[in-house]
Parts: structure tokens; sequence; C-alpha cells
């Protein structure tokens, strides 16, 4: 079996192991199968809207038991990576997984207008308003280190529409006030670091199905 060389799988969500509300053919069979085999998991996703709960209890759902503490994702890498730095005070435009991966991690959220914070930080925010994207933009104009859990500029909704993603918020920002954010998820190194370190091994295989985001992240480690 081409798992039992690695010590470690670190496995993409969206396209491998389900679309949409619906498992990948064989996905189930296959992971009861790693499993039995006492495969050492870990999956990761760019998407920073859903806390591991959430995710958990989809794989779950789908037939792919799994427990919060053997998922990674975009706002918790950032979290982690932030936390190490020595937190601080965030702006936060993005969802509950990012503000709760955040305050977990011991950073101080912040909301309203603000003199100053230490970081901006920016996922996927389905409650955008003009208001809010003003004051990163002031925030970071001040000073504000700016941060992205990630930068895909969309992702697929259901009907095969593709919708506006996190990038396309962080471009917003970067357009208004010219600072690149640093982005932490795929295909960014720090992503996978995160996974790798939650795995505890030292010979991961990535598996994907992106070229540009997946193996990249992967070749990054």
């Amino acid at each position: 079996m081409l798992a039992a060389r690695y010590d470690a799988l670190l496995f993409d969500l969206d396209g491998v192991l389900y679309r949409g509300s619906e498992p990948v053919p064989g996905a189930p069979e296959t992971m009861a199968s790693l499993r039995e085999a006492g495969a050492n998991l870990v999956f990761l996703t760019n998407n920073s809207s859903r806390t591991p709960e959430q995710v958990a209890a989809k794989l779950s759902s789908m037939g792919m038991h799994s427990a919060p503490a053997e998922v990674v994702t975009s706002a918790t890498a950032t979290a982690d990576l932030l936390a190490v730095r020595g937190g601080g005070t965030a702006f936060v435009m993005g969802g509950d997984g990012v503000v709760g991966a955040l305050e977990e991690a011991g950073l101080r959220v912040v909301d309203g207008e603000h003199e100053a914070v230490d970081l901006v930080v920016v996922g996927i925010d389905e409650d955008l308003t003009y208001a809010r994207l003003r004051t990163a933009c002031v925030l970071v104009h001040r000073g504000a280190s700016f941060v992205a859990t990630n930068a895909d500029p969309t992702f697929p909704a259901s009907g095969g529409e593709l919708w506006p993603g996190a990038g396309a918020l962080v471009a917003a920002i970067t357009t208004a006030t010219g600072v690149e954010a640093e982005v932490v998820g795929k295909p960014h190194a720090p992503l996978f670091q995160a996974a790798l370190r939650r795995a505890g091994g030292l010979n991961p295989l990535v598996i994907g199905d992106r070229l540009d985001t997946d193996i990249a992240g992967a070749a990054a480690l």
C-alpha cells in the first residue's frame, strides 16, 4: 500500500473527499481502510469559515468519521502562526471560523472603529459591509500587519457557479492601501506546516486535486 511508505497523510477536502454535500465515490471506503491500517490522518482546508468541529461533523455525516483534532483550516493555521509571534489585537474580516480560532489562540479580536490594532486578518466574510472594508483599509494604512487566511479568488458554489473568495477581499484591501497581505493558506507553506505539526510525522504524503495549490504547497514544505 502506497500509504504505508509515509508516517502522515494530509488530505485536502473539497474535490478530494467530498464535493459540496456529497462524498467522492469510494472516499468513505478508502478512509475506513486507511484507519484500519493505522494510518495517521490529518485533513486540511483553505476554507476559513468553518470550525474544525464543523468540518469533522461534515466528514462524519458522510461516513468518514473524524475528530476536530484531525482538522487544520487556514483559520486555525493563521491563529497558530500569529500566537507564536506574540498575538495582539486583531480586526477581523471573516466568519466564526476565523474569529473563534484567533480567540482560542489567545488573540484579542476587536470590532468597530479603533485608532489602531496590531493585525488586520482577512478570510471569507459573507457579512461583508463597506464600513468594515473601510475600517480594515484604514487600520492597514495606520500600520496594522495585514494577514490573509487564504487568497483564493473564488470558491465553487452550488450549480457550478464561482463566487468571490477571500482573495477577492484581500485584493480590495491591497488595491486601496498598496499593501500586500501575508498569506497563510495554500499554496503557501504555513498551512501545510501546521498540518504536519498536528500529524506529528516527518515523512508526509499530501493528497489533493490541484497542482497550483495542493501540490505546490506540498513542495513548499
